[in-house]
């Protein structure tokens, strides 16, 4: 049922009751699909996608391109597993193009980040070359798009 999934992806806390009315399948029927899901692995797990700017969380995002040789037999599966297996790593995505890696970062400063790239990442063996990129602003995560608080036309907030 890739309409369970596409759903469950657009909203991670529809229950299984409202599965099963938008659906129109039973209840029992919803949880065990989904069940079935989890233990296949389809389903990695259920995330919130939170606009921190509006929070008083600082940290620092970063793009990370990570330019690889290749190991024989191996490809850039062995590099990709010591990166992702950082904290800091939130996302890894073997690319087309340009670069081979790229690599989705958080940190609380850019001197943060840096430390990460020079010390962590950049002596990996095999890693002949990166070049990061911070995130200044998110528009658009995940298909949500991100919105400024209304402003009223007074100028004042809407308050």
């Amino acid at each position: 049922m890739d309409k369970i999934l596409k759903l469950l992806e657009d909203d991670a806390t529809l229950t299984a009751e409202q599965l099963s009315v938008m659906l129109g399948k039973e209840v029992g029927d919803i949880k065990d699909i989904i069940e079935k899901y989890e233990r296949d692995g389809v389903l990695l797990g259920y995330k919130a996608l939170i606009d921190w700017d509006k929070t008083d969380r600082e940290y620092v995002s970063a793009l990370i391109e990570v330019k690889i040789q290749p190991q024989r037999d191996l490809g850039f599966d062995k590099v990709a597993e010591k990166i992702y297996n950082y904290p800091e790593v939130t996302s890894l995505l073997l690319m087309s193009g340009g670069f081979d890696l790229a690599v989705m970062i958080e940190g609380k400063t850019m001197r943060e980040v840096a430390y990460f790239v020079a010390q962590k990442l950049a002596p990996i063996e095999f890693i002949t070359s990166t070049a990061t990129h911070f995130v200044l602003k998110k528009y658009k995560d995940k298909g949500v798009i991100y919105k400024a608080p209304e402003v009223d036309e007074r100028g004042n907030g809407g308050v």
